[in-house]
């Protein structure tokens, strides 16, 4: 009777030690990811709608798994978040969305220090005119770097080197006003 517990607890600690990918809409988020040598976990991952239209899908890279965006901003190391749109859209249009996320989620003082960051990220997208569905885009925060934005796989110009303008642009999902509840909630993997 002990052997079939035993081996009941073997079986269930190995599913648990088993990758847990996630896929949504087509899109495949690893378990883990890789920045620089750090190893990441997907802290969760989801889909932005926009009324019933699906927008993007996203999935959130941590060190440690966190489920509140205060764990999520405090934990040190690097992270990632990984987007991939699910309809066409323009640049123009997507860089109104980022400011606009960032407004909505930070004091005006704070917001007026990022406004060259912002702006400088704004001419990154711009330059690429539309982000077509199945385009990526991430934005990885690594230690000693900064905020590293990549299109398409594609680094793209010079890092931003303040933690602060890393952590307003999470915020644009994981702040008081995110893009979409939802999805802050996926991200924060409490809920499927």
């Amino acid at each position: 009777m002990r052997a079939k517990h035993w081996f009941l607890a073997c079986l269930l600690a190995t599913a648990g030690a088993a990758h847990a990918d996630v896929t949504l809409a087509g899109v495949k988020y690893e378990e883990v990811s890789e920045i620089r040598g750090a190893k990441l976990q997907l802290n969760g991952a989801g889909i932005r709608y926009k009324g019933p239209f699906k927008v993007y899908a996203a999935g959130l890279y941590v060190t440690k798994k966190s489920n509140t965006p205060e764990d999520v901003f405090a934990t040190p190391g690097a992270k990632r978040i990984s987007v991939t749109m699910l309809r066409d859209i323009d640049t123009g249009e997507l860089s109104k969305l980022f400011i606009r996320g960032v407004e909505d989620n930070l004091d005006k003082a704070s917001f007026s220090k990022l406004i060259p960051g912002l702006m400088r990220m704004s001419q990154i997208f711009s330059e690429h005119k539309r982000l077509n569905s199945g385009d990526t885009f991430s934005l990885d925060w690594v230690p000693g770097t900064g905020a590293v934005v990549m299109l398409k796989g594609v680094p793209q110009g010079e890092p931003f080197k303040e933690p602060e303008f890393f952590n307003a642009l999470l915020r644009i999902w994981l702040g008081p006003a995110p893009a979409d509840w939802k999805l802050k909630e996926s991200l924060l993997g409490k809920q499927a």
